[in-house]
């Protein structure tokens, strides 16, 4: 670390130097109580919603000392992101003792769940240069989103436009890390554009852990000055060792995975004075090559091609009695695979909510409903029901309840290899949720409690009979009861006439999933009991900002770690230097599987913006 202490020290001497020479503008504190929550239907300001959500925002990214989406959600209490690589590789998502397949991922409101596995969820996750804001939705979401928002969903919202702009970032440090990108914004006069491509390598942190990863994105918005027309379009591309990704070190194998990610999507909006319509066309696909012997592609090798090509309207009308949301989603789904067959899906699904406000509008009450028919599941329906009531101006209370429902991948049903099973036979998951919740939003504090309990129906996990037994077969699990508590803090203030800010979040998880035998279980074994995160942003020089982000885990399988996190950032006129500082203090910890996490690392940041 005495890098970074030397590195440090010149930060803040230039600082002092530059301080009364440069007027560079403070950041400015992102306001939560303005930021309109975008569902895709009745779009909220944030402090009407009568659910619980947390907002990371650009602020928020430029102080959390990530590199990826991963580690940003890492710092969100009740958001499990449990990595088995580094730099973006992978990681499954998980909200609120869910499993992996149970969250959603959406890019601005697009779904971009995978019907293969939950596995490749985050392989879709945006580089941070180009990401407006994150929305998370706690908390079932299947009335709103649809089927696989069974414990939460996460909304990534782009940004709308950089005007002129164009930036490039080099990043260095520990392990060969060796990261490059370029971001171009251009405003014409009937178009707009933001490009971004990036490069993301290292040769890794232990044996067979290097990466050598690929991201490109383009969002255009044609035709402004009449009908405008969103296409979204993106690519990524990651190759990776995978050692012990999926099996034991004992095992001895030497693991390798390559996945392709990509979406292009196009969207436009009708309004009028009472309605709003937003019709949507899209196909996303994703490939996957998984080897078991890096070396030899003939001794074990999965492959893996999925797409989903969807057409979706939704629509929002204001009347008298409130806001009506109604909208349709459809999709067809096919999968090519050396391993699960040849299959194809066609889901439909209908959306129906309605906001009433009563009590000079201090009142919202929200039932909803989502009907999806799929053609080798059938019909199902979600209802679900949103309450909340307005205390006082900043002060609101709320609760909510819904079913939700998953219903199992290709892996689950039909895999087999690697001492794991799919089940032909597999029923859908099911649940009820309910939750209560109080939240205080002003420009200075920003505070939020709530509780929730979760009653499950035929959990999917990977089982076995006795432990003499080597393969884990899917299997629907007994039911399952999940409760926990939430506590989100937030506070800015000023000091030297400079943003500051302190933030906490404490999440709480019981379930009594360890009444099955944990011998005999492959992934349900492993969620966050206690989840303790706290991110201190300070700014006391013009051209420096620091932050120290500090992490607790206690898992149900008993491991607890501690991880400190810090960055710096100095502005120079059209240059930003930056040190990121990960795992500090060198602890020990696996988040999933058989995979350790790196020590202590550090990266060096060289951003330059062009006039």
């Amino acid at each position: 670390m005495k890098y970074t202490v030397l590195l440090f020290t010149f930060f803040l001497i230039s600082a002092f130097q530059l301080n009364a020479q440069q007027e560079e503008p403070i950041i400015k504190i992102d306001s939560l109580s303005e930021v309109v929550v975008t569902s895709n239907r009745i779009d909220l300001p944030f402090k009407e919603n009568s659910r619980t959500i947390n907002i990371i925002t650009a602020t928020d990214i430029k102080n959390s000392a990530a590199v990826t989406i991963s580690d940003l959600l890492q710092q969100v209490a009740g958001v499990d992101i449990r990595r088995r690589g580094t730099g973006g590789s992978q990681a499954d998502l998980f909200i609120r003792g869910g499993g992996f397949d149970q969250t959603l991922l959406l890019i601005d409101g697009i779904k971009m769940d995978d019907a293969q596995t939950g596995h490749h969820t985050m392989n879709a996750a945006l580089p941070l240069e180009v990401i407006e804001r994150i929305e998370i939705i706690k908390g079932p979401a299947a009335r709103v989103f649809g089927q696989n928002a069974f414990s939460g969903a996460i909304n990534i919202v782009t940004k709308s436009n950089l005007s002129n702009s164009v930036s490039a970032n080099l990043e260095a440090g520990s392990f060969g890390q060796l990261n490059g990108s370029l971001t171009v914004g251009s405003e014409l006069v009937n178009s707009t554009h933001i490009f971004h491509a990036g490069k993301m390598t290292s040769e890794g942190y232990r044996n067979n852990s290097d990466y050598n990863n690929s991201n490109f994105f383009l969002k255009s918005v044609f035709n402004k000055k009449d009908q405008p027309i969103e296409m979204i379009a993106t690519f990524f591309e990651r190759k990776f060792g995978a050692q012990n990704f999926y099996t034991p070190t004992s095992w001895g194998f030497n693991e390798y995975e390559e996945t392709q990610n990509s979406l292009i999507a196009f969207t436009t909006t009708f309004k009028s004075e009472k309605l709003k319509i937003q019709p949507r066309v899209y196909w996303k696909r994703n490939q996957d090559l998984f080897l078991l012997q890096r070396d030899d592609p003939n001794f074990f090798r999965n492959f893996h091609i999925s797409d989903k090509i969807g057409a979706e309207a939704n629509a929002a009308y204001t009347s008298t009695l409130g806001i009506t949301g109604f909208g349709i989603d459809m999709s067809k789904v096919y999968l090519r695979s050396n391993n699960l067959g040849h299959r194809n899906r066609f889901m439909t699904t209908l959306f129906l909510e309605h906001r009433f406000q009563f009590a000079d509008d201090r009142l919202d009450i929200t039932p909803g409903v989502a009907m999806t028919y799929f053609s080798d599941f059938k019909f199902n329906a979600f209802p679900g029901l949103d309450i909340g009531f307005d205390i006082a101006n900043n002060l609101k209370a709320y609760g909510n309840i819904g079913f939700t429902y998953r219903i199992p991948t290709y892996t689950d049903l039909y895999y087999n290899g690697g001492g794991s099973a799919g089940n032909p036979d597999l029923e859908p998951e099911e649940a009820f949720a309910q939750e209560l919740g109080i939240k205080y939003i002003s420009p200075k504090i920003g505070a939020s409690i709530s509780v929730f309990n979760r009653d499950s129906e035929n959990l999917i996990d990977y089982i076995r009979s006795n432990t003499d037994e080597e393969t884990f077969t899917a299997t629907n699990i007994a039911k399952v009861n999940t409760k926990g508590m939430e506590i989100d803090v937030a506070y800015n203030f000023k000091l030297n006439n400079f943003n500051q800010t302190f933030a906490i979040g404490y999440a709480f998880l019981d379930d009594n999933i360890l009444d099955q035998n944990e011998e005999l279980s492959r992934y349900s074994l492993n969620t966050l009991k206690h989840h303790f995160t706290t991110r201190f942003s300070t700014q006391l020089l013009k051209n420096v900002r620091q932050n120290i982000i500090y992490k607790y885990a206690e898992r149900t399988t008993g491991q607890t770690y501690n991880v400190w996190d810090a960055s710096i950032v100095m502005k120079l006129k059209q240059v930003e230097l930056s040190i990121m500082a990960s795992n500090i203090f060198d602890a020990a910890y696996i988040e999933s599987g058989f995979t350790p996490m790196p020590p202590s690392n550090v990266l060096f940041g060289l951003r330059y913006s062009f006039k």
